[in-house]
């Protein structure tokens, strides 16, 4: 039985009943009324040209029984009551009317995308040039019959003001936290920020610095572009995943927000592998980073160190807020490939091995295996499968800044998070991995698939591709983009299929295509949201809305997409005549066909022309032939008059069935007769138009700067690299420079915000201070004459490329 959980709300001056006031109907989500006039509106266009090149998700779900749909013309909420699997097990039902929730504050920028918290609670609203939290518990209007929710924005003075140019990159509710986002920007900073206690400042800062100043070969490798929180696993529940535009993938870890809360046995199992592994191990290193580990542990959970006290009574503990004094976290990375027996080394550490650039990260844990999903947009997808444990790294040395308050409690940490420098070896997938445990190392990747979407018509600037992962079946990932929405299905795990005992091959990955949006070879941004919700029948379905605002609700499969195909190998193939012979019927039995049985006669005596035929001894000589004739021919007989008079019908189903092909092949031979004059016209003019193009051909070879060479192999990859370069490098370089003035401006803003603070400083450091300032001007010109020279090296290699093409067709 299903049970509808929405609560109704009443109006403010009347609460003795709380029956609504209107009569709610149940019918089918995709024709729902708020879809249907929103579909025959034409003003959503104008709402939305302002993000074209941004994929947008307006969909929500709670995990239960609400659905939440941001209305971009109205720049309102709507909420949907849902009934997954009624009246049919695979159909969708929604409530009608809808209930509309309204901010109580004016939104002043495009919402692209939607995000609810674990207990829908609250629900981001994100945008280019805005972030809100909207608490979806609020108070009914009279006016409208709308509910007005308290909205804020968040992080306004770090991204939103005047003299900043700060972008948001990524944002995302903490998995173990319904309080707690994070946000990803384009200064090459990662915050947390705690919603319950102040929306304005972080709670954490992590300033991502992945390799060190001055050693960078292309400025794609110091530019985010996305991040992933951790699954269920070990130390995996404290990890962040960042992806850089070059492709590679660090990791933070241990980052926890301050009052998340996390299950007992979770947390003593990774105490008790500190101990085991780390403690025990004969190297300094792993000893040093496993004391780091515990100590982190017993001080952010005070619950391991009481483990005796508190026995088996714990089954959820609280992150208390702490930070080590006189360490920052590790910036762990890029992830290396491991490598499978011989093969190129330099090709095992860089990875990179997709078009264009890193456009999407997504980490799926899947049973026993950590998958990273990373979308480039060129297209192609590229899945990697973590090959070790990741452990906590720190840096001594580095010492973090801490916020406290009068009782010296933390409220605020920020640090700055440097990549250690050192040479990482190619490891091997089957090298065990007890001599590396604890020291320090990140975990590689194990490689399974690169899976080539086949995008059509791709745009300049390549293809936005958003990922999501199946809340049903954890194999399936699915693929937004331009193009549609594609299920790619995994047939292979190593640690899931080796703990299970299964010895399968490695499989590549299935691809489904779900929805197509293309139009005449052509893809564009036309999907404004996206669902995957299932319930716990094991019933599955994707909800999609498009441009036009229409939804479309489709059924997913999910119990026979991981059977393996099951082929025959040792079926051996039957030739033509044996197919025949198997596929024609006995019409008439085989043994009538091949007459009467022969019968010997018995042996007549020598005196038999002598007897009488009347006679006694006659008689009975003439009833004994008599009797073998019967038996003999006259059964036969009978026996072949049956099965004619039984398969006559047959018989003439089957000589009328010949007469119909017969007649039908007599009309095809009629009609190509009356399309020969016409085939041998096109042919004609077929072989004119060939000797047309050759005579223009050989026009063409006598023409000057045919005979030059085609570009030789060096050219053509000088030609990739200057096209990554202007595809890449450039954009990287631009932000790059948008976030040193960022800085520069908050600087100087916040210097002259505090005439007070100024007058207090010592002189030494203020000397110091505009030293620093006029280094950074100093380095930000020299970036822009470094940009403006690349800029203008481009052009003209541009052009002598264009040239050198012209000259040669």
């Amino acid at each position: 039985m299903r049970f509808n959980l929405d609560v109704v709300e009443s109006s403010d001056g009347s609460r003795r009943s709380q029956t609504p006031k209107e009569e709610v109907q149940w019918i089918s989500l995709q024709n729902h009324p708020i879809f249907a006039s929103a579909a025959s509106s034409t003003d959503g266009n104008t709402a939305t040209a302002a993000s074209v090149r941004s994929q947008r998700n307006l969909l929500a779900w709670d995990g239960a029984s609400r659905l939440y749909y941001w209305d971009p013309v109205k720049q309102c909420l709507h909420r949907i009551s849902i009934r997954l699997g009624e009246p049919e097990p695979t159909s969708v039902t929604a409530a009608s009317p809808s209930k509309v929730l309204q901010g109580d504050v004016q939104l002043n920028f495009v919402v692209n995308r939607i995000s609810i918290n674990r207990s829908g609670s609250a629900l981001l609203l994100a945008g280019s040039d805005g972030l809100c939290v909207m608490y979806l518990y609020g108070r009914t209007s009279t006016k409208d019959n709308t509910i007005v929710c308290r909205t804020a924005s968040i992080g306004s003075q770090i991204y939103f003001n005047d003299s900043n140019v700060i972008r948001i990159l990524q944002v995302a509710w903490h998995p173990y936290s319904d309080t707690h986002i994070g946000v990803l920007s384009s200064d090459s900073v990662f915050r947390l920020f705690d919603l319950s206690s102040d929306v304005m400042q972080p709670e954490q800062e992590y300033y991502l610095q992945p390799i060190e100043p001055g050693r960078s070969r292309n400025a794609a490798s110091i530019c985010p572009v996305d991040f992933s929180f951790g699954g269920d696993h070990l130390w995996d529940r404290f990890s962040v995943f960042v992806l850089f535009s070059d492709g590679s993938v660090y990791i933070l870890c241990p980052i926890v927000p301050f009052g998340s809360v996390y299950k007992w046995e979770s947390i003593l199992e990774i105490y008790n592998d500190a101990h085991t592994f780390g403690l025990k191990s004969a190297n300094s290193t792993a000893v040093n980073n496993s004391n780091l580990a515990i100590a982190w542990l017993e001080a952010t959970f005070p619950e391991l160190s009481q483990e005796a006290t508190y026995g088996e009574n714990i089954s959820a503990v609280k992150a208390r807020p702490y930070a080590l004094f006189d360490a920052s976290l590790a910036l762990q990375g890029p992830l290396h490939k491991v490598r499978q027996g011989r093969g190129d080394e330099t090709l095992a550490v860089r990875g990179a091995e997709c078009e264009g650039r890193a456009v999407s990260l997504l980490y799926n844990l899947v049973s026993k295996d950590s998958i990273l999903v990373t979308a480039w947009s060129g297209g192609q997808l590229q899945i990697d499968a973590l090959a070790d444990e990741i452990q906590p790294v720190w840096i001594d040395g580095s010492l973090p800044r801490l916020h406290v308050d009068s009782h010296n409690r933390i409220l605020g940490v920020a640090m700055i998070c440097e990549s250690i420098a050192e040479e990482h070896s190619v490891l091997k997938f089957d090298q065990p991995s007890d001599g590396t445990a604890w020291l320090g190392h990140p975990p590689p990747l194990l490689r399974l698939a690169i899976v080539d979407l086949a995008l059509p018509a791709k745009t300049e600037n390549g293809s936005l591709i958003t990922l999501f992962a199946d809340p049903l079946m954890q194999e399936r990932i699915f693929s937004l983009h331009d193009g549609g929405i594609d299920s790619i299905v995994l047939h292979f795990l190593p640690f899931t299929n080796q703990t299970v005992g299964k010895d399968d091959n490695m499989r590549t990955p299935s691809v489904h295509p779900v929805l197509s949006t293309c139009q005449g070879g052509k893809s564009s941004p036309s999907l404004f949201g996206f669902l995957s919700v299932s319930d716990s029948f094991g019933y599955s379905w994707v909800v999609v809305v498009t441009s036009s605002k229409e939804c479309v609700v489709l059924e997913m499969k999910t119990w026979n997409l991981l059977l393996p195909i099951q082929v025959d190998t040792e079926k051996k193939p039957t030739s033509l005549e044996q197919r025949k012979d198997m596929d024609t019927p006995d019409i008439i039995n085989k043994e009538l066909l091949s007459g009467p049985k022969v019968v010997l006669v018995p042996q007549a005596s020598p005196n038999l022309r002598s007897v009488p035929a009347d006679s006694i001894d006659g008689r009975s000589i003439l009833h004994q032939y008599f009797k073998l004739f019967h038996e003999n021919y006259v059964e036969y007989a009978h026996k072949v008059y049956f099965e004619l008079r039984h398969h006559g019908p047959q018989l003439k189903r089957i000589i009328d069935d010949q007469h119909a092909r017969l007649d039908e092949a007599q009309q095809k031979i009629l009609k190509v007769e009356a399309k020969q004059s016409i085939l041998e016209e096109r042919i004609d003019h077929a072989i004119q138009r060939h000797n047309s193009l050759e005579q223009r051909l050989q026009h063409l070879r006598n023409l000057p700067g045919v005979h030059r060479k085609p570009l030789s192999r060096a050219e053509q990859e000088f030609k990739s690299e200057l096209d990554q370069f202007t595809g890449v490098e450039l954009d990287s370089l631009n932000s790059s420079i948008e976030s040193l003035r960022a800085r520069l401006s908050r600087y100087t803003q916040s210097s002259k915000d505090n005439p007070v603070s100024r007058q207090r400083q010592i002189p030494g450091r203020n000397i110091l201070q505009d030293s620093q300032i006029s280094q950074l001007k100093s380095s930000l010109a020299k970036l822009s004459l470094i940009n403006n020279e690349n800029s203008k090296t481009v052009k003209v290699l541009e052009s002598a490329i264009k040239s050198r093409e012209s000259g040669r067709t």
